[in-house]
């Protein structure tokens, strides 16, 4: 079926099975792999090398209108596992339907920055926070389509482990 993409239709946020109600957004991490820059004989400047499965730091950013209990339980200083739902609307552009698509992201998560906010009358408060990412994992349609480990040695998209050779190589 070709699907056209067109719009997040609404989102919920779960740390242990409890909803994160009135959360105002979510903002996932960059993904950037780390890299080298290559030069020497034989080569005519500098080339850049992506290394295979390795990525800078990431941090997952959850921004709330006002203080809530759920925010100040994220500044617990301990790992959290953030299970961040969204239904997106896709039209088949083939049977002209519309339909909704479940996208599940999954993370890991320590608290590393508190940001309060302002407190007005009659307005949003725009506190947030963020947090350093230690696992992450997005599903759409239920099937696993990426997953991103460091400290486990796992970089996967679409059931393939990239990492793989590496852990042999490594003997892990």
């Amino acid at each position: 079926m070709p699907k056209f993409d067109q719009s997040i239709i609404n989102f919920a946020v779960y740390e242990d099975s409890m909803e994160y109600v009135g959360m105002a957004e979510a903002q996932l991490p960059d993904l950037t792999t780390l890299t080298q820059t290559i030069s020497g004989a034989g080569i005519a400047g500098n080339i850049e090398a992506v290394i295979l499965g390795h990525f800078e730091e990431m941090t997952l950013t959850l921004n709330f209108r006002t203080t809530t209990e759920q925010a100040i339980r994220l500044s617990e200083p301990r790992r959290h596992q953030i299970d961040l739902r969204v239904a997106q609307q896709v039209e088949d552009t083939v049977a002209g339907q519309v339909r909704v698509q479940a996208v599940k992201h999954l993370f890991v998560v320590v608290p590393k920055k508190e940001t309060g906010g302002s407190i007005a009358p009659a307005s949003q408060q725009d506190a947030s926070g963020e947090y350093a990412v230690r696992y992450w994992a997005t599903f759409i349609d239920g099937r696993k389509v990426r997953e991103i480990d460091p400290l486990n040695f796992i970089f996967m998209v679409n059931g393939k482990d990239y990492l793989r050779e590496v852990k042999a190589s490594l003997g892990k």
